[in-house]
């Protein structure tokens, strides 16, 4: 049944998305197909990607170089805002669909399409979070999801593919379901599925094994500006770049490798490896660098805030009101949080050993029990007379 005649595909090269382009021609009458890869910094040969969506079917195959705004609109700000999904994942792959909707809207927009389309089942977050941001960023357009509808099994969709002409995988070359950009690998299936299971070596690729790391601790230096991270080891970086070192360095030292029982939006528990060395050690950095240049309560309420702004972009909103509200927010905390910090690196631990700021809040004269301790000792009693008033005026009537 047709349910649109020019459809914008969101592709990756894989099974699913290949077997898209046939099964919305044949199966739900879609006239033309346009296939859209999103270079995100996955490493993957993005050319033979694009001859592969030809060759399935596609009327036209393109590719967007999306990975300096990837960084700079959605990783950055995530760090700013140092979200942690349930206090442990940096969301790199939830960061990464509402930039492709983004992309995949604008394109229906130039080619003059009705429709978007995704390979999404129906057991994950990313349908939710393309389905949202599509209609929050186009409500006119439909979205297509033709994996969550066409009730096939693996082998019936390779066998459906087959009879189109997309090759079968020759082998597949691992068990496991990978996603992989430039803020990291999330890895899931196989024998992961059995939570009892220690991950195996072998799904790593970002991160030494500890036994492997340097024996000796190295250090770096992070420079934020206004939150943003904008320096390694005092040399400026572009965001992309980096990232990249970040995630080297850091990776070299057995940093950044995520074991959790995570708890998707469509309630299910899933068993997630991640491996995000880099974006993890920013935002350990850049929460230490908030406790030198923020005032006690704007850190106590942030973090308030930063939890709520991790669960809506982990649930698909990015593009909602309240998430605009609370970048507001966030964006007026960071004006002052600009600054270096210093991070030992040693045996799969990042930990924050120095930081500095012209913005700091920290005052020796005030800090030091030493000869220079210019604190009134004396104004303490009256502080804690007044602070526990209450409680004093609580204990004595409860008593009579």
């Amino acid at each position: 049944m047709g349910r649109a005649k020019k459809v914008v595909l969101a592709y990756s090269g894989g099974v699913d998305t290949s077997v898209c382009i046939p099964y919305l021609k044949n199966e739900w009458g879609v006239e033309e197909v346009i296939t859209l890869a999103a270079d995100l910094g996955q490493g993957d040969e993005l050319e033979p990607i694009r001859k592969k969506a030809l060759k399935s079917g596609a009327s036209e195959s393109l590719v967007a170089d999306v990975k300096e705004s990837f960084v700079k609109d959605y990783a950055f700000a995530a760090v700013q805002a140092n979200a942690l999904y349930e206090n442990r994942y940096p969301l790199g792959t939830a960061l990464a669909r509402p930039l492709i909707a983004k992309i995949l809207v604008e394109v229906a927009h130039e080619y003059g399409a009705d429709a978007i389309a995704h390979g999404c089942t129906g057991k994950g977050n990313d349908q939710v979070r393309f389905d949202v941001a599509c209609a929050a960023l186009n409500p006119n357009l439909k979205i297509l999801a033709p994996a969550r509808e066409w009730g096939m099994s693996r082998e019936e969709t390779i066998a459906y593919g087959e009879k189109f002409g997309i090759p079968s995988p020759v082998k597949k070359s691992s068990p496991y379901s990978i996603d992989k950009n430039l803020l990291g690998r999330s890895i899931e299936a196989g024998v992961l599925e059995d939570p009892t299971v220690e991950p195996p070596e072998e799904i790593y690729e970002m991160t030494k094994a500890m036994a492997d790391t340097p024996s000796q601790p190295e250090y770096i230096e992070i420079g934020f500006t206004r939150g943003i991270p904008t320096s390694l080891n005092g040399a400026a970086k572009n965001p992309v770049e980096l990232i990249q070192q970040l995630n080297q360095v850091t990776g070299n030292h057995g940093i950044g490798r995520i074991d959790m029982i995570e708890n998707r939006l469509v309630g299910i528990k899933s068993r997630e490896i991640y491996e995000s060395p880099g974006m993890l050690v920013l935002i350990q950095a850049h929460r230490d660098l908030e406790s030198l240049t923020l005032t006690a309560d704007v850190t106590h309420y942030k973090r308030g805030i930063e939890e709520t702004y991790t669960q809506i972009v982990y649930n698909g909103l990015w593009y909602s009101p309240l998430k605009t509200a609370l970048d507001a927010f966030i964006q007026t905390t960071q004006e002052r949080v600009s600054g270096t910090v210093r991070v030992k690196l040693f045996k799969g631990n990042a930990t924050v050993v120095g930081r500095w700021s012209n913005h700091s809040l920290y005052s020796p004269d005030l800090a030091t029990y030493g000869s220079e301790d210019q604190f009134d000792h004396k104004a303490a009693e009256g502080f804690i007379y007044v602070w526990g008033l209450p409680t004093r005026i609580w204990a004595v009537q409860s008593r009579s």
